[in-house]
């Protein structure tokens, strides 16, 4: 149960990822940091609650925030995050509880750069577009504020409540599916 609970904890973190690179980071440290009896990691993940990398980790969560809510600096913002944020969902997958012990490392990060990999190309190439397209750009910093809390609430809930998380997952996951199982009917019947 500890195994299944890790990746969904693991799933929730890299997931939130996508969206703003450090906030799960900074979650995840701090946790460690204040709380080491909910949220122990292993070497050499245990880096990330040293006070020093969180403060890094806070500044850089600023910036983030800050650069993607100005118009033109949040698209270019998002080419760097193209990296950043897989990158980050790696090692948040990877430096979550229990799972590098229980799971191959290599493929940790792989998941981790993948569902982050993920929810970043969504967001970057589908959902941000159509927000300023649709807005003239007037929806992109509400849409923004709006990732970055849902970015914090799923790195919370992934780690104190990881079950939910994973219904949720599970859920979003079958719904985007069952939504690109049907665009790619009507494409072919077309």
């Amino acid at each position: 149960m500890d195994l299944l609970l890790g990746v969904f904890s693991a799933f929730g973190l890299s997931a939130s990822a996508g969206l703003n690179a450090y906030i799960p980071l900074l979650v995840v440290g701090v946790i460690a940091h204040y709380f080491p009896n909910t949220l122990t990691l292993n070497q050499p993940w245990d880096l990330i609650a040293n006070p020093w990398i969180l403060i890094l980790l806070g500044v850089l969560v600023i910036i983030e925030m800050l650069a993607d809510k100005v118009p033109a600096v949040n698209h270019i913002n998002d080419l760097v995050q193209t990296v950043v944020r897989p990158a980050a969902g790696a090692i948040a997958f990877a430096a979550s509880a229990k799972v590098v012990t229980d799971i191959n490392p290599i493929l940790a990060l792989a998941c981790g750069l993948l569902v982050a990999g993920s929810v970043h190309a969504v967001k970057s190439v589908a959902i941000r577009p159509a927000v300023t397209a649709t807005t003239a750009g007037a929806g992109n910093v509400p849409v923004s504020i709006a990732e970055d809390a849902v970015a914090f609430t799923t790195s919370v809930a992934a780690i104190l409540i990881p079950l939910v998380m994973g219904i949720i997952l599970i859920i979003v996951l079958s719904l985007v599916l069952s939504w690109w199982l049907r665009r790619r009917d009507k494409t072919q019947t077309a």
